[in-house]
């Protein structure tokens, strides 16, 4: 009988990270911690009788989702006392093929899923895999596991996006959003807004950051009035023009320095959410861009 290797191990494993990568970013929203989780699935691939797997992806899949299914009960306990409104670590897409089939707005309402329910929907709706499967993975029935993906499509259909906007059109809005929002011009900025815009704000406690959402246009307006005399004494320098979690936005660096990312929702040609991240543990897989 041969013996698998290491350099094997490997060689069957990272043609697969990218997609277990997404599956644990998918589950817990966090870029840092999806790693740590990846990275601990390839310890116990290589502790594995591997010989016996006949579909390592499956086998691959099965330990990362348990293990964030793990995760998850210290994370929701965490988020629970975490300060200001908690937003998915930022996912940058980095060329213009990528599709994000997650987007920003529909991660933030994975949150409201029991971790059950979240592992079903990701695992069928998402990725594709039969009920079976999942069933093996989760530790239920296959029945069990349509009611779970059923509940959760109950719970995201509110959430789920109506229509994908061209990439184009959304780089146009956000970036007439990052000259209005930093030149002060406030009419310009407003006709870009919805009635009932928000602006979410992540600074985690680390940064400064409102404590809660910022809803209605009135409210928006004051905010970024309230801003205007940060950025006219350091001025915001852009980095970069991407879609952020399937969102267009831009990456920034502000006053401190502060390396920030801002994700514009829109619906019907207006902005209806902001959605900012300036908390540095959140960003440090994006300091690449800062030293560009």
């Amino acid at each position: 009988m041969t013996i698998m290797s290491g350099v094997d191990a490997a060689r069957i494993f990272d043609p697969l990270r990218p997609r277990l990568m997404r599956v644990a970013y998918r589950m817990l929203g966090s870029v840092t911690e999806a790693e740590d989780i990846v990275q601990e699935s390839f310890l116990r691939w290589l502790d594995a009788d591997r010989q016996a797997v006949q579909e390592p992806a499956a086998f691959l899949h099965r330990i990362v989702t348990r293990l964030c299914l793990d995760h998850l009960k210290s994370a929701r306990s965490r988020r629970e006392t975490y300060i200001g409104p908690w937003l998915p670590e930022p996912m940058v897409m980095t060329t213009d093929d990528e599709v994000e089939d997650i987007t920003l707005p529909l991660m933030l309402a994975l949150e409201r899923l029991s971790p059950l329910e979240r592992a079903a929907f990701l695992l069928h709706d998402v990725f594709d895999i039969d009920f079976e499967d999942v069933a093996e993975t989760i530790g239920r029935k296959p029945a069990a596991c349509r009611q779970l993906a059923s509940r959760a499509r109950a719970n995201l259909r509110g959430a789920r996006q109506r229509y994908a906007m061209p990439r184009e059109r959304g780089m146009q809005i956000a970036s007439a959003f990052f000259a209005a929002s930093r030149s002060g011009e406030m009419e310009a900025l407003r006709a870009l807004l919805a009635t009932d815009a928000a602006v979410y704000t992540d600074g985690g406690g680390k940064a400064v950051a409102p404590r809660r959402p910022v809803v209605g246009l009135d409210k928006v307006m004051k905010l970024f009035a309230a801003l205007q005399p940060i950025f006219a004494a350091k001025a915001s320098r852009l980095l970069h023009y991407s879609l952020i979690n399937g969102l267009p936005g831009f990456l920034t660096m502000e006053e401190g320095p502060n390396l920030q990312t801002t994700a514009l929702e829109i619906e019907d040609g207006k902005i209806i959410a902001v959605y900012v991240t300036r908390n540095p543990d959140k960003l440090a897989h994006l300091r690449q861009y800062a030293a560009a």
